[in-house]
């Protein structure tokens, strides 16, 4: 399983990366690379202020092509699928205060 590592240097960027519309949470990708909807993935996440890496497996969700409308950036959502560290957890308690916020986001 290919391994991606995302390092998340601010809190504005991982709500931006966020997504909490899938049922187990999962996160925003940027990336060149072409992937196929359902692909398995295991990401590396450093969250903002954290001294290591948290991992959670996951599958594409979503392709955001190279030209997307909106001037949307390529990449790819991976919905979580193993959060055996809750991941998903520290991230919303991370981005409490912003999710009300009007800047927009990589998908929705």
């Amino acid at each position: 399983m290919e391994e991606i590592p995302l390092d998340f240097l601010d809190i504005k960027e991982l709500n931006r990366a966020y997504m909490p519309f899938l049922k187990q949470g999962g996160l925003f990708v940027r990336t060149a690379r072409q992937y196929k909807i359902g692909q398995s993935l295991a990401l590396l996440v450093t969250l903002p202020d954290a001294l290591e890496a948290m991992p959670v497996s996951g599958k594409v969700a979503w392709l955001t092509p190279h030209g997307a409308q909106n001037n949307s950036p390529a990449g790819i959502g991976v919905a979580f699928i193993d959060d055996k560290l809750g991941l998903r957890d520290k991230i919303e308690k991370l981005i409490s205060g912003l999710q009300e916020s009007t800047e927009p986001t990589y998908t929705l």
